[in-house]
């Protein structure tokens, strides 16, 4: 059986210490669950491991001789295979084709041999159970789940399958079910023979699938048992080194008041006449399958994509640009931090402050009226951060997610528009996120919340309401909900 040692790696960037004299062992069999805070080593680890860089000490061993992984090429050919969270995929590309990308084409009379790469496509999708996806078809027209599940099957094309297959957050995109097809993939991997390093900051799935639990905390490891030997409560201290509070803070029902949000009849893209109000204090969960059009919702709302139909915010036409929406009082936080929200390479304070620039000019911006709006809002959201100038790229990733909350609450909205917003954070900064939006909720703050995370829809919603077909299907009240009834009303049709 394979085995990888990893022996007191260390990694600095400057004076940053990434890992500080990591020893781990991985074997190509079960899953090793890796586990730590934003910021903790994790990614740095999976660099190194992958080929993508190298560790200034320490030494990594392949079944007890020395391996040197100088590129991501060596480290495929040493059976290590790594699926980033960024789904990294050519949407107008085949199936076929998009699994084939880290290896060269087959040919025939020196022309692509479009038979062979469908077929030997369709024989590794067939190895995991995947037939019903026809390799032919291109890629960006399936859903994220399918994508997920189209990149493992990638890695079992041809003859020099991986003996260890290292999953990143591979379930930060993907709704509920698309997640237990993926969990049966696991499992079909697993039976076969290959390892997998399960990196995730969703305790339960790590609870569930894990054989063994690795903890890393500022660089260094921390812990490492099998998972019969440990609870979520002693994961939750390995990581963050103090003991959490139950994560979703208690509500408090607001008392009654006129809606501040009003929507009625509205259409954009798969939503077909949406009427709902919102009410001061209240959380608002929005649950879905994929295509019910969550995420359009939130979009449609902030003026993002046209619209039809009346929306009014308190008691006034809300208009339809994101500025107008922004200087009336509506905030949002988007479900993709670095493609939709951050400037990653400008200075933190520029995005803490974009929407609110009319408010902190004169005739010119004045400079140290932006630097303190970023000191009170990072301080009310807990952002840690070297100063003002630091780039948002170099944030961790809930740091990051923290800096958009900072621009959010920057104006006291009426209205907070939430899109999986702990998309990818680790349990202290959801934790510290979780405080945040209870306390806006009891100083009077509507919250939109769209979620995939059903524990999280359950633990921070006030009431629940279920797009089916464009329309608001079911409205639940989160009092005794469980994720099972939930999961049971997203599917059900009718009264």
């Amino acid at each position: 059986m394979p085995h990888l040692s990893l022996n007191r790696i260390a990694k600095s960037y400057g004076p940053v210490h990434a890992l500080r004299g990591v020893t781990l062992e991985l074997s190509g069999t079960g899953v090793h669950a890796l586990m730590g805070e934003n910021g903790a080593g994790k990614s740095t680890l999976i660099r190194l491991m992958s080929g993508l860089e190298q560790p200034d000490s320490g030494q990594m061993r392949l079944d007890g001789a020395p391996a040197v992984l100088h590129t991501p090429q060596t480290a495929q050919k040493a059976g290590l295979r790594v699926l980033h969270q960024e789904l990294q995929i050519v949407p107008g590309l085949s199936v076929a084709e998009n699994m084939h990308l880290h290896r060269p084409f087959p040919r025939r009379l020196g022309l692509v041999d479009w038979a062979r790469l469908n077929d030997a496509a369709r024989e590794a999708l067939g190895r995991l159970d995947l037939g019903r996806i026809d390799p032919r078809q291109p890629m960006g027209r399936l859903p994220t789940g399918d994508q997920m599940l189209c990149r493992i099957a990638a890695t079992l094309v041809g003859t020099d399958v991986p003996w260890l297959l290292i999953l990143d957050e591979p379930t930060a995109a993907l709704t509920p079910p698309e997640s237990e097809r993926l969990f049966r993939v696991i499992a079909e991997l697993r039976a076969q023979g290959t390892g997998l390093l399960y990196v995730s900051h969703r305790l339960a799935e790590v609870m569930d699938l894990a054989d063994r639990i690795s903890v890393l905390r500022d660089g260094a490891l921390v812990s490492s048992r099998l998972r019969a030997e440990v609870s979520e409560a002693q994961l939750i201290e390995d990581m963050t080194g103090r003991p959490l509070p139950d994560l979703f803070p208690p509500r408090r029902r607001p008392p009654p008041a006129p809606s501040v949000l009003r929507v009625r009849g509205l259409r954009a893209g798969p939503l077909r006449g949406i009427d709902l109000d919102l009410f001061p204090g209240e959380v608002l969960g929005i649950a879905g399958l994929v295509g019910s059009g969550r995420g359009h919702l939130l979009r449609a709302l902030l003026g993002a994509v046209p619209r039809k139909g009346e929306v009014s915010l308190a008691g006034r036409p809300l208009p339809t640009s994101p500025e107008g929406a922004w200087a009336n009082g509506m905030a949002y936080v988007p479900r993709e931090r670095r493609a939709e929200g951050l400037m990653l390479l400008r200075p933190i304070v520029e995005t803490a402050t974009l929407p609110h620039l009319a408010g902190l000019c004169g005739r010119i911006l004045n400079r140290r009226a932006e630097r303190a709006f970023l000191a009170k809002t990072g301080a009310q959201v807990r952002l840690k951060a070297a100063g003002p100038q630091v780039p948002a790229a170099a944030l961790s990733g809930g740091n990051q997610q923290k800096l958009l909350f900072a621009r959010a609450i920057g104006a006291n909205p009426k209205v907070l528009l939430l899109d999986d917003p702990t998309r990818g954070v680790d349990v202290g900064a959801r934790a510290d996120l979780y405080q945040l939006i209870r306390k806006l909720a009891v100083d009077g703050t509507a919250v939109l919340l769209v979620s995939s995370d059903l524990p999280e829809l359950i633990g921070l919603s006030d009431r629940i309401a279920i797009l089916q077909d464009g329309r608001i299907g079911h409205m639940l009240d989160t009092q005794g909900l469980t994720e099972a009834k939930l999961l049971a009303q997203t599917y059900k049709v009718g009264p």
